[in-house]
């Protein structure tokens, strides 16, 4: 009897551990999924920017693919048809695995090649993966209206893995109300087989359109909101997983305020291993004068109110522009997106400072949390190049919105100076017709974290070593680090220089530095700080030396590949320089 007695107990202790434990692993508290630091958001966006920067290569297709094309192409599918049919598609009846085998990995092959994140990962996991539950638990006490407007989501896609793209599309239906979705609209951007899209019409609330030639985000999102019939429009990449009732904040923010664009946190999804991983919530976008996206700590003021209240709103004076929502209506009084701008990038800022500055407002939901896959490179080329494009879009938005103060994002990207831009009367126009305000409005009430720079810069350019076609490059290194030369190529970006008041060398927010007095030490990159000798420099007219002040030694290109040194002036070819510089 005892030794029974003994038994059931252990029975019922084994029992309590196991719940236990899957309490611990289920658990919705955010204290059990790591958190992604501020630094390490900021460094994808870094890597990809310089990624960005290297891109050139043009697009190109097949005849073959152009006869397939017109196939589906006469097989638009008609959205009214859709709504008829639509209780016929069952989500259960389609094949994941034979979708997604049909685009699987080629023995042999490099599994971070075609995405450039981890396919072998991301295929091996189930399309209808269950992901932490990373709210707040202040989120999960909210009740929200039954009566939300009713929302289209919008995923363009170009060549995207197969899984990736599944998952985003099932994840937001399986974590969304079917009767909050109006329709999931997938607009294929001329992805080199248009089955990846094609074959996802089977699945319910999913229409499927096909660009007849590569269009980019900016203009593929367009016309996927032009036939969208939900009342709020939600943008997703294509490479997202949602979270749990991750919509209802959404939706409810845009009935209480019409004119407000809302944004989920965006959590990491690592494109190595696909784990999901938490986002801070103490976080809000914001830019540099350079106009690259970055991720600000919230200031001492909304840190306090957050921290009292963590499921509030947060007011973010841009977004990362990749997911969030949108009054449909208030979508097209803005002007939709500025579709004279190219493929992508930019167009973020460009709706930031649009929405802001025309009576609207940005805001962050704590409450709401989706995924997404942060790569350190684009899995694809634009056409023209990269950088091209995204000075172009920039220019663009600076042009039309940041009145005076562009000034200063010449002064940090020179080169932007020279990009064609094309005609934005159509845009000013439309900033007169809305009745926006000024951008200096923008910096007063929105966004007064971001100081105005003194006007320190004397000219820009490039800086080339004497009798030869190469020029002072970055090479794309950081903060911290050196540089090199690479050949000249006019366009800017990583041979990008300002000479300012100072007499200091300056790319962006960085200066060239000497670190030590001693010959052969390496020039670097560093925060710049006007009154340090060891950051200003004297060019030589004469010699065309570049001489560093605080060490009287010269820059030199001592071994051609290797990064830059500071050693003894001997007025060797290799350390003379020619400023092909502009005056400001």
């Amino acid at each position: 009897m005892r030794l029974r007695r003994t038994r059931i107990l252990i029975a019922l202790l084994f029992v309590v551990w196991i719940g236990g434990m899957l309490y611990f692993f289920t658990s919705n508290s955010s204290s059990n999924v790591t958190t992604v630091t501020i630094e390490e958001r900021n460094e994808h966006i870094k890597k990809g920017i310089e990624a960005h920067k290297k891109d050139h290569l043009v697009f190109q297709s097949s005849n073959n693919k152009k006869a397939v094309d017109s196939k589906f192409d006469a097989q638009k599918l008609n959205v009214n048809k859709i709504e008829e049919v639509e209780d016929r598609r069952k989500l259960k009846d389609f094949d994941w695995k034979a979708y997604q085998e049909r685009s699987g990995l080629k023995p042999g092959e490099d599994k971070n090649q075609r995405n450039a994140y981890n396919q072998e990962a991301s295929d091996a996991l189930p399309w209808d993966r269950g992901v932490p539950d990373v709210r707040d638990q202040s989120c999960k006490r909210i009740n929200y209206d039954k009566d939300l407007p009713t929302t289209t989501i919008i995923i363009c896609f170009h060549n995207e893995g197969r899984a990736a793209l599944l998952r985003t599309v099932v994840s937001a239906l399986n974590r969304s109300p079917p009767h909050l979705i109006k329709e999931i609209i997938l607009v294929d951007d001329f992805s080199d087989n248009p089955l990846d899209g094609s074959e996802l019409s089977t699945i319910p609330k999913v229409i499927v359109l096909r660009n007849m030639k590569r269009e980019g985000l900016i203009r593929s999102r367009v016309r996927g909101a032009d036939v969208a019939r939900g009342d709020v429009l939600t943008f997703l990449d294509s490479h997202c997983e949602s979270n749990v009732m991750w919509l209802e904040p959404l939706l409810q923010s845009i009935k209480d305020n019409p004119k407000v664009v809302v944004s989920p946190i965006i959590d990491v999804i690592g494109h190595e291993d696909f784990n999901y991983l938490s986002s801070s919530s103490d976080l809000r976008g914001g830019f540099g004068w350079n106009l690259n996206f970055k991720w600000d700590f919230l200031p001492a003021q909304a840190l306090m109110e957050h921290k009292t209240d963590p499921s509030a709103p947060i007011r973010s004076p841009a977004i990362a522009g990749g997911l969030f929502s949108i009054d449909k209506k208030w979508f097209e009084t803005l002007g939709k997106y500025d579709k004279d701008m190219d493929v992508w990038g930019g167009e973020n800022l460009e709706i930031s400072f649009r929405a802001w500055q025309c009576g609207g407002e940005m805001h962050i939901l704590p409450c709401s949390r989706v995924g997404h896959v942060f790569r350190d490179r684009h899995p694809y080329k634009f056409p023209g190049g990269s950088m091209n494009v995204f000075q172009k879009n920039t220019r663009r938005a600076a042009e039309v919105w940041m009145d005076d103060y562009k000034k200063y994002y010449f002064a940090a990207v020179p080169s932007a100076r020279y990009a064609a831009f094309g005609d934005i009367r159509e845009r000013t126009e439309l900033r007169h017709k809305l009745g926006c305000k000024s951008f200096k409005w923008f910096l007063e009430n929105v966004y007064p974290e971001l100081k105005v720079p003194a006007d320190d810069v004397l000219k820009y350019g490039q800086i080339k070593q004497a009798g030869k076609e190469i020029c002072l490059d970055t090479l794309g290194h950081l903060q911290g680090e050196g540089l090199g030369i690479f050949p000249c190529h006019g366009q800017g970006g990583n041979q990008d220089w300002s000479w300012t008041k100072s007499n200091q060398i300056k790319h962006e927010s960085t200066c060239l530095a000497a670190t030590e007095h001693k010959s052969g030490t390496l020039i670097k990159m560093l925060p710049c700080v006007s009154t340090d000798a060891m950051q200003q420099w004297r060019f030589d007219n004469g010699n065309h030396g570049l001489i560093n002040k605080g060490t009287s030694l010269c820059m030199d290109n001592y071994k051609e590949g290797a990064e830059l040194t500071l050693r003894d002036c001997l007025v060797h070819d290799t350390q003379r320089w020619n400023l092909d510089m502009t005056h400001s």
